[in-house]
């Protein structure tokens, strides 16, 4: 860290790009390019470009009163569509880590979503406030390694299992490996052991027959929505018929995500398959998405796509950068108090009311 992070909000600071730059500023060079998924960034010019393709198609003269952001996930009811999404390492960005993020969480009404990779242990970060976790779930090599995770996230009192699947296994995302970033000797993935890659004979490639046969396959998947009660969610899901596959395996929720750009070049803008992933799972299924929200307009046009509750995680990030717990929770309170402006300017009194009539292709 080049500073301290604030403990008190500036007046001035009224949307995300504030918080990313100040963040920006109170980061090490390293730190700030690893958070942002290396040192180049075409992924953010995709995300805003396809943003930037809808317009918003305001309905007015419409009565709102009674109006409100909640929604409805898994039997509970959300004071609002957003979710904290996995970020690996936070004690990277604030002494705290994740138990600042938590707290912030709790204040927010945001459920958080608990990363593998988290740099505090699993219960401290339950024991630290009341909020409602999830857990995503990095596939650990082989069934006995990742099904031990699992039980302990469920023991720690998550509500739901998120499994990655567009990173298959953490020796290839691309972004973080040309990124060449070293973790520092006191922050470490506190929750889980590494594990060795497989013998490989002289003909075997290492990626092919090494990496990749460590990671999940259908099979996986089938098994472990078998091994827990809780609801099962793909996080990277892109293509329809893997989400058909999927359902008929019992998966129970979808995650369309990029990965933030840190894991494949050339991949497919999310928002772009939102509505044909929607097409095929139906009305009802719970369908987040994930990917470059920065502000309560991309939150309404991701909704009106066909999410059914979104996902942010670079930004509430720079707001535990610049101002700890307080941030992260200032930067939720942004983007609700943005989407709830956003609905009522445009006409729709609730997230279901949200759909695209409201929002125009050019």
């Amino acid at each position: 860290m080049k500073n301290g992070v604030l403990s008190q909000i500036p007046t001035d600071w009224v949307a995300i790009s504030d918080y990313e730059q100040a963040a920006q500023q109170v980061l090490s060079a390293d730190r700030w390019a690893y958070l942002q998924g290396g040192c180049v960034r075409p992924w953010q010019a995709t995300e805003e470009s396809a943003f930037s393709d809808f317009q918003l198609l305001p309905r007015p003269l419409r009565d709102l009163r009674g109006g409100h952001s909640r929604v409805e996930l898994f039997g509970q009811t959300l004071a609002h569509p957003f979710l904290l999404a996995p970020v690996a390492y936070q004690q990277l960005f604030h002494p705290a880590g994740e138990q600042a993020t938590v707290l912030a969480a709790q204040i927010s009404q945001s459920p958080m979503i608990v990363s593998s990779l988290a740099s505090v242990s699993f219960e401290k970060i339950t024991h630290t406030s009341t909020a409602t976790l999830w857990f995503q779930l990095y596939w650990q090599g082989n069934r006995e390694r990742s099904l031990a995770l699992l039980r302990r996230a469920e023991q720690a009192g998550h509500q739901a299992i998120v499994v990655t699947i567009d990173a298959p296994h953490m020796g290839i995302r691309d972004r973080e490996r040309r990124a060449s970033f070293q973790l520092p000797p006191d922050i470490q993935a506190v929750n889980v052991t590494p594990y060795p890659l497989p013998e490989l004979q002289h003909h075997q490639h290492m990626l092919f027959d090494g990496l990749m046969a460590q990671a999940p396959m259908w099979s996986d998947i089938a098994w472990l929505v078998q091994q827990t009660e809780l609801p099962v969610l793909l996080k990277g899901i892109l293509h329809p018929d893997d989400a058909r596959q999927a359902i008929g395996l019992g998966v129970q929720g979808f995650i369309v995500s990029t990965h933030g750009g840190r894991v494949l070049d050339g991949v497919v803008d999310g928002l772009q398959m939102l509505p044909k992933i929607r097409a095929v799972v139906g009305a009802d299924l719970p369908l987040l998405f994930d990917g470059g929200i920065r502000c309560g307009a991309d939150a309404f046009k991701a909704l009106a796509l066909g999410a059914t509750a979104l996902m942010v995680g670079r930004p509430y990030i720079y707001g535990l950068a610049t101002a700890g717990a307080l941030g992260v929770a200032h930067v939720m309170k942004l983007l609700r108090e943005e989407l709830e402006v956003t609905m009522a300017l445009c006409g729709t009194a609730t997230v279901a009311e949200i759909n695209q009539d409201y929002i125009t292709h050019t």
